[in-house]
């Protein structure tokens, strides 16, 4: 194999050239909209050639076709070193990859896309060129392998070119082509020649019996030079088949007998060796796909075809690819056969399965008998696009419009919408009558989508994606991702708008028609009589009061909770605690026991599973204040076929959740329609447990095929008898309920019965989920409300409660609050996978399982990751019965043991962080004393197996060297950083303390979030004795220290992120996964890669010299998420382990999220390696890091550096209390509270010690392997072998994934670690920062006017010089002024992060994050002057404008997407409209709004005021009420304030709207509510001793 000819993954973006319409324009039109300022134009993107090369601009030439193929070798100037590219050999397909995940996870992708379709539909090359340009446009949101020319895909879909095809078949000498009749196939062959000829010869015969004639093959001429070279590696042959369907008449029977003919070639070539090298683009009598594995940019240079004016088409779909989580393939590429998708399906493997499902029961006449010949209908090996695109190709194959497919699979939020409930009541019945046939195919997701006939585009129910739609005067309608994308006559766009969550716009293109959201579902809802159905067969399983005594005497209670394996922390701090507060117990300091595989005491079934969550590819959804997308409502009995039609599919029993109490399932069981069978679910040991389990399974399953085959639509899986029996114990219900569901799915019968658990093994909200995400659709948990009866009768409780020392609660109520906290709980894991339906997480398995076998993983959890291993069914069947003995044995204690899972005891579960363990580190680094370090080495050597890596250790192929030879400590430490630990987890001492000792060893700590102060970025001159007047409250200081945190986070632009602190960082830290999530999902402007890619790309704008760094969370799937983040150019990458610690949050998410950082550090580091990018970042990796051995191990399996948490608070004087989230900490370590923050104390010396220590470790251990630097063991897994250990529970552990080895990365890690920051290549900052005039009034705080043209593609416009103003005059000090005017469409993120003195206008319009994290200025959007539009009715900036902004004002002319103004803490704005979640966990600040408002109004809005118009009376039902109240202007000064915005607005905006108002003011001032959170009762503006208004009677009124 060749060597690339420049292979170096040097850390440059994508190419795109950033003036994309010059490729569509370049003969015809001569001059468009080249000129820039001061005729500087704008030069095309250079090769980057080497990380210390200086950036030229070279002159503006098109690419030459051979310039992506011939580079010169890499040159490292800088350095002085010449690093010759080495070849990169793309990993071969043959041999299994290890680090190859399983098939779902590795498939994921988000992208940019749009459509054009003409009215009159009338064909036009024009459309297929205006499509090529957009997708040149849209580069940015793509993404680009190792070699930066291998897209992860484009395409287009368009109506087919009869014109060229026909030409085509004259020169052939065949007759012209029928368009009624003929079908073009579009076909990736085979590259190997006899290959080929196999697969054309399968796809001929095919069509021959199916009595379709060839007529024949149509090489597609392609020009190969503009491929990149991975690509290249897996180009398929591309042919055009075209064929004619002679027996069928009208075009759907055409279209199904093609989608026969695809179905039957890719059964027929199944057992071939190249079929996974066969796939049709498409194969249809109307559309026609072309797409690969492209940059936008080239796609159309790739296809000739495309450029030729007899391609003519009336629409076309353009879509392209950035996928995270895959290395890319060319039949991944989009559109797919009928969609486009830009988004993520978070519930895909449960989709599958119910897809599975379904095949047995999908029929109808349409398809005459021949449904056994189009199955499967998904497959999991293809990506989540791929096989939501299957799932509504059959539904429209099968006679539904594209519009009514969408609507089933992808349901937007209906229950509680204001407009629908009163407006349009047939679609909710529509949505009611699907909602328990099929479930939502959930997550983010932007879907364009056509037949040939109807084009159209839907958002999903949280809007999670933009999308932008306008139409002009000549009949055009554009709908795309980002604005600008096309040269657009403003006086000829007739409508601009946005597409809202759960909203649908569809083009009729043999009508003409446009219809917007509601007409398009209106129409479907209507053709059929939903509602009447629903009432006559639907029915609802009313609550049932809680028992109001106990059922059981409390020595029996014992004995059960023994039996089920309940431990008294169970009882008392999570079943306790939820029955009093009604919500999950909190706690702290992250999981630092063994995994229940390791452990040596018994764990029950759950505590081998571990919850996905969502990251960078989809958002998680933020449970408290969005809720209103969510539910928990769950469909019980037969699902009916979802081919046909009728009153029968509703005949199903509703209830409001899956948690029931005892009275609700016996009203479930009296439903006879139900025809409820009860299984009981115990195994017999009485002849050894050897296989009973097994057999038990078996039988039970059996009994559950019986029943349903008789009738049965619900199973309940009962562990409930008279009487325990110690021969009998129970079979695990979460093994019995995953058993049955398999077994159910495989025999076709699952689609007709639900399945109901009624356990007592079931009490954790992580339980629950299990239970539901294997199959369960309710769980009644007896044990546990019985524990809650107990709980509250018992005497102890009584007494608390009459002397007042805990909040009185009746015996019902504290069942409820139990229920309620396990339902706030199941929301909560729900939204941490990006999953909005409870019906959509059940059956998807959205767990990973750490310890247990293949044979029990087949059995009960098929297609669930299980890495490692584990136990068999015999010895699950012996921990099983462990618990089981308890309840039986004479010298059973009377109360429930301790197993100290939670807390450390002695005598319990052995915790990593320990009191002893904490002693020892006290003292050997108070002491300075190297015995005492020694001898907890010694301790920590020789505890229990607690980690995976605990089961490794290192074995040597070289001689020792002398310790002498060995690089430094000095050198080592500066890998070494240490945890973000925000400001309010733990106190300023050891804050500061920890951030001056790393920069005394010249490592790195973390700010955590929360900003920080100034004072703490210079360094100190003033200490005496060791204690300093600059920070008073420390002390073992020296002169020269600074307590600057080298890394700054931003977890959420939420808090202190102003341009200041950005500009004093030296790495900047994206924490993107936090998994306890006890405050809201941490990103609401991250909702996917590309969104994390511009978050990148703003922060190396505002500040260039700082590395981005960005912080995962060790899962399955890790990998590829990884290579998403190195493309979108972080410059590091941390993994953190399950194991890391928190400050405070749920007990479920603290033991049961994420995985061990060995397994996702490794995948990382493989998949990189694999993928060519391991170059490109910088591996960081922590998580109960304590110990040199940690440093080493985490080396050999990749990493670059090293981060310490919770050992780091230890050094500085914590004592491991474990009260953190109590603020009550002993020592001051962990509390805001002044007295016991005297009491702190930790010097810097004392950690500058520790880490001294664990270098001098890694070098003693680095000379006794015989190497002389960390560079020369990282990532080197052969050094590591496993141990000889016997464990208690299993001996068939399978650590080979850690072992494995990839390969090594082309430079050392000190040259990965010393290259450059990535850079964003030139940018429209660097062109203004470099005109004299600015550069003068910067300098000398003048004032300068300038103007300049802006494109879609320039992002972050004004972020750098906001920076380089930050940086010299800090957040508030410049005196100058620039006045910057912007004429265009801005790209994302225009205005980030400015400061005062920056006043900028945009004339046009903008996309997504205007003005995010603005400190200052002035930020004004207007439209162009004569408008063919209204301005006020038009969308002219995009979503989650103002995002985390602390100053300056904002005037839009125009409306704003969705959470407008979110956690905007300070900034003024005036807007005309916006979409939903406006002013969400908005802190400060002041928003008017001239117009309308979407739902959830101010949800979480804790400060600042907000003046909304009102005209029509709708804004009430929109408000979300938790917080804010609703009144109406009646201050004077909130009179003044808010007309003195507006006529601020008037004056910059020229807004008619706004003159309007002022002009009549007397009449509008009435119609404006202001919305008032508590913090600003009392303000002038809010406060006028004048009547309150009831909102109450207000909504009465409204209604």
């Amino acid at each position: 194999m060749e060597a690339l000819p420049q292979s170096l993954p040097t850390a440059q973006p994508c190419r795109s050239s950033l003036l994309p319409f010059k490729s569509v324009f370049h003969a015809s039109k001569g001059s468009l909209l080249f000129g820039r300022v001061s005729g500087i134009s704008y030069k095309s993107r250079p090769r980057q050639r080497s990380t210390g090369a200086h950036r030229r601009m070279g002159d503006r030439k098109g690419w030459s076709s051979s310039s992506s193929s011939v580079r010169a070798v890499l040159d490292l100037e800088g350095s002085g070193a010449t690093l010759k590219a080495s070849k990169i050999v793309p990993c071969r397909q043959d041999r299994t990859k290890v680090a190859n995940l399983e098939d779902i996870i590795s498939e994921r992708g988000a992208c940019g896309v749009g459509f054009i379709a003409n009215l009159q539909n009338e064909a036009s090359h024009k459309i297929v060129e205006d499509a090529l340009s957009a997708l040149g446009c849209m580069e940015h949101r793509g993404g680009c392998g190792a070699d930066n020319d291998s897209g992860d895909g484009a395409g287009v879909m368009t109506s087919i070119p009869w014109g060229l095809l026909n030409e085509w078949a004259s020169k052939e000498g065949l007759p012209s082509l029928e368009k009624s009749s003929t079908g073009i196939g579009m076909v990736f062959l085979p590259k190997d020649e006899i290959f080929k000829d196999e697969a054309k010869a399968v796809i001929t015969k095919t069509f021959k019996n199916e009595g379709v004639e060839v007529l024949g093959w149509r090489p597609v001429p392609v020009n190969t030079n503009v491929v990149g070279y991975y690509a290249k590696e897996t180009m398929p042959n591309i042919q055009q088949v075209l064929v004619k369907v002679p027996k069928e008449e009208n075009a759907d029977d055409i279209e199904r007998e093609l989608y026969i003919c695809r179905k039957l070639v890719e059964k027929a070539s199944k057992s071939e060796v190249w079929q996974d090298e066969l796939y049709f683009c498409s194969l249809s009598n109307q559309t026609i796909v072309y797409k690969g594995m492209l940059r936008s940019e080239v796609l159309g240079q790739f296809y000739l075809d495309l450029k030729n004016d007899l391609y003519t088409s009336a629409f076309a779909i353009y879509h392209r690819r950035y996928s995270t989580n895959t290395s890319p393939r060319w039949p991944l590429a989009q559109p797919m056969r009928l969609l486009g998708h830009n988004g993520e399906i978070n519930t895909i493997q449960g989709n599958l399965n119910w897809m599975q499902s379904r095949e047995a029961t999908i029929k109808s006449p349409v398809w005459r008998g021949r449904e056994n010949e189009i199955r499967p209908y998904g497959n999991p090996k293809a990506s989540d696009s791929a096989n939501l695109d299957s799932a509504a190709e059959l539904l429209l194959r099968s006679g539904r419009s594209p519009a009514e497919a969408l609507m089933l699979l992808v349901p937007e939020a209906y229950k509680n919408h204001p407009t629908l409930l009163i407006k349009y009541p047939e679609i909710v019945d529509f949505y009611d009558y699907y909602k328990g046939q099929m479930e939502a195919w959930d997550g983010p997701a932007l879907l364009l989508f056509s037949d040939g006939k109807t084009v159209g585009a839907c958002l999903d129910r949280n809007g999670l994606r933009p999308a932008r739609y306008w139409r002009t005067i000549d009949n055009v309608v554009y709908v795309a991702s980002e604005v600008g994308v096309l040269p657009m006559d403003e006086s000829k766009v007739v409508m601009k708008g946005r597409l809202g969550p759960g909203m649908m716009i569809t083009v009729d293109l043999e009508s003409g028609q446009v219809y917007e959201n509601t007409e398009v579902k209106k129409i479907v809802a209507s053709s059929n009589p939903y509602k009447k159905w629903l009432i006559e067969n639907m029915r609802t399983i009313k609550p049932v009061n809680f028992l109001s005594s106990t059922a059981m005497d409390n020595e029996t209670i014992l004995r059960h909770q023994q039996a089920f394996g309940y431990s008294s922390e169970d009882v008392q701090m999570v079943i306790e605690t939820m029955a009093a507060q009604g919500k999950e117990p909190t706690f702290c300091m992250g999981d630092d026991i063994p995994l229940a595989v390791l452990s040596q005491k018994p764990h029950i079934l759950y505590d081998y599973f571990k919850q996905r969550f969502a990251q960078v590819t989809n958002p998680a959804i933020d449970p408290l204040r969005e809720g209103l997308v969510m539910s928990l409502e769950v469909n019980i009995g037969k699902r009916g076929n979802i081919l046909e039609v009728g009153p029968q599919n509703a005949a199903q029993v509703i209830l409001s959740s899956p948690v029931l109490n005892e009275g609700e399932l016996d009203a479930l069981m009296k439903d006879h329609h139900l025809n409820p069978q009860v299984l009981h679910t115990f195994f017999d040991i009485q002849k050894g447990i050897h296989g009973s389990l097994d057999k038990a399974i078996k039988q039970l399953c059996e009994a559950a095929d019986e029943a349903v085959r008789n009738g049965s639509q619900l199973l309940v899986l009962s562990d409930r008898s008279e009487e325990l029996e110690p021969t009998r114990p129970a079979i695990p219900i979460l093994l019995a309920v995953g058993a049955v569901h398999q077994h159910l799915i495989q025999n076709g019968l699952r689609m007709s019965a639900s399945i109901v658990a009624d356990t007592a093994q079931c009490f954790s909200t992580h339980q629950f989920a299990c239970l539901i995400g294997y199959g369960a659709s309710a769980v009644c948990p007896y044990l546990a409300l019985e524990t809650c009866r107990q709980w509250r009768l018992s005497t102890k409780t009584v007494n608390l409660m009459r002397n007042g020392k805990m909040p009185t609660v009746t015996i019902e109520q504290a069942q409820r609050n139990f229920c309620k906290a396990v339902k706030s709980g199941l929301l909560k894991i729900l939204s941490k996978m990006g999953i909005s339906l409870l019906s959509s997480y059940c059956g998807a398995q959205i767990f990973e399982i750490y310890g247990l076998g293949q044979e029990i993983v087949d059995l009960a959890f098929c297609g669930s990751v299980s890495k490692i291993g584990g136990l068999s069914l015999d010895e699950l069947a012996r921990e099983s019965l462990s618990f089981w003995v308890k309840a039986f044995s004479e010298d059973t204690a009377k109360r429930l043991e301790n197993f100290g899972f939670i807390q450390h005891r002695p005598g319990g579960e052995y915790h990593g962080n320990n009191p002893e363990m904490s002693k020892l580190l006290h003292k050997a680094v108070r002491q300075k004393n190297e015995s005492a370090y020694s001898i907890y080495q010694q301790h920590l050597a020789n505890r229990p197996v607690n980690v995976l890596r605990d089961l490794l250790e290192f074995r040597s192929d070289r001689p020792s060297i002398p310790v002498g030879k060995v690089e430094s400590a000095s050198s080592i430490v500066q890998r070494f950083c240490t945890g973000g630990m925000s400001l309010g987890a733990i106190s300023r001492e050891t804050h500061e303390a920890i951030a001056i000792a790393m920069n005394r060893l010249g490592g790195k700590s973390n700010s955590g979030e929360g900003g920080e102060d100034p004072i703490r970025w210079s360094p100190l001159t003033d200490v005496v004795d060791g204690y300093s007047p600059t920070l008073p409250h420390l002390k073992g200081l020296q002169n020269g220290d600074t307590a600057t945190s080298a890394i700054k986070q931003v977890a959420s632009g939420r808090f202190g992120v102003t341009p200041t602190f950005l500009v004093n960082a030296d790495q900047l830290e994206i924490k993107i996964a936090q998994v306890p999530l006890i405050s809201p999902p941490p990103h609401h402007d991250i909702y996917s890669i590309e969104d994390l890619a511009q978050l990148i790309f703003d922060l190396h704008q505002v500040n260039p010299k700082a590395k981005v760094s960005v912080k995962l969370v060790a899962e399955a799937g890790i990998g590829t998420v990884a290579s998403g983040v190195a493309k979108g150019n972080a410059d590091i990458i941390q993994i953190s382990g399950h194991d890391g610690g928190t400050g405070a949050s749920p007990v479920s998410s603290i033991k049961h999220a994420g995985g061990p950082w060995e397994l996702g550090l490794t995948e990382t580091h493989q998949t990189l390696i694999e993928n060519g990018l391991r170059e490109r970042v910088i591996l960081r990796v922590d998580g109960g890091f304590k110990s040199g051995v940690d440093v080493l191990m985490a080396a050999a399996m990749g990493a670059d550096e090293y981060g310490f948490g919770s050992v780091a608070m230890i050094a500085t004087g914590c004592v491991m209390a474990r009260i953190c989230h109590t603020n009550n900490c002993p020592v001051g370590v962990a509390s805001q509270r002044e007295e016991l923050r005297a009491r702190f104390p930790g010097v810097p010396g004392d950690l500058v010690n520790y880490f001294l220590y664990v270098a001098e470790e890694v070098r003693g251990m680095l000379a006794q392997l015989g190497y002389e630097k960390l560079d020369d063991i990282i990532g080197r897994t052969d050094l590591l072998t496993p141990r000889h250990i016997s464990l208690v529970k299993t001996q068939q552990l399978d650590l080979s994934y850690i072992l494995s080895s990839a390969g090594l990365p082309k430079w050392s890690s000190t040259q990965i670690r010393n290259q450059e920051v990535h850079s964003n290549g030139p940018v429209l900052d660097d062109i203004l920062l470099s005109d004299p005039e600015i550069s003068e009034a910067i300098e000398h705080e003048k004032e300068v006017a300038k103007s300049i043209k802006i494109y879609n593609v320039d992002r972050a416009v004004c972020g750098r010089i906001a920076g380089v103003i930050a940086k010299k005059y800090g957040d508030r000090g410049f005196a100058g002024q620039l006045n910057i005017t912007f004429t265009g469409s801005a790209g994302q993120s225009f205005g980030c992060f400015l400061t005062p003195g920056m006043n900028v206008r945009l004339v046009g319009e903008a996309n997504d994050y205007v003005g995010k994290g603005m400190a200052g200025g002035e930020l004004v959007v207007a439209p162009v002057e004569n408008t063919g539009f209204c301005p006020e009715d038009a969308t002219i900036v995009g979503n989650t404008c103002l995002y985390g902004a602390t100053g300056g004002q904002i005037f839009v002319r125009g409306k704003a997407g969705e959470r407008f103004a979110v956690r905007n803490s300070l900034a003024q704005a005036v807007v005309e409209g916006t979409g939903d979640h406006c002013c969400e966990y908005m802190t400060g600040g002041c928003v008017v709004v001239l117009g309308k408002v979407g739902r959830n109004v101010a949800a979480g809005m804790t400060g600042g005021l907000s003046y909304i118009l009102d005209e029509d009376d709708t804004l009430i039902p929109k408000v979300n009420k938790e917080i804010v109240r609703i009144q109406r202007v009646n201050a004077p000064a909130g009179q003044m304030q808010l007309k003195s915005l507006i006529e601020a607005h008037v004056e910059k905006t020229g807004s008619i709207k706004g003159a309007t108002i002022l002009n009549e003011w007397e009449a509008y001032l009435p119609l404006f509510w202001q919305l008032v959170p508590p913090s600003e009762e009392d303000t002038p503006e809010a406060c006028a001793e004048v009547l309150k208004v009831d909102a109450g009677k207000v909504t009465l009124q409204s209604a």
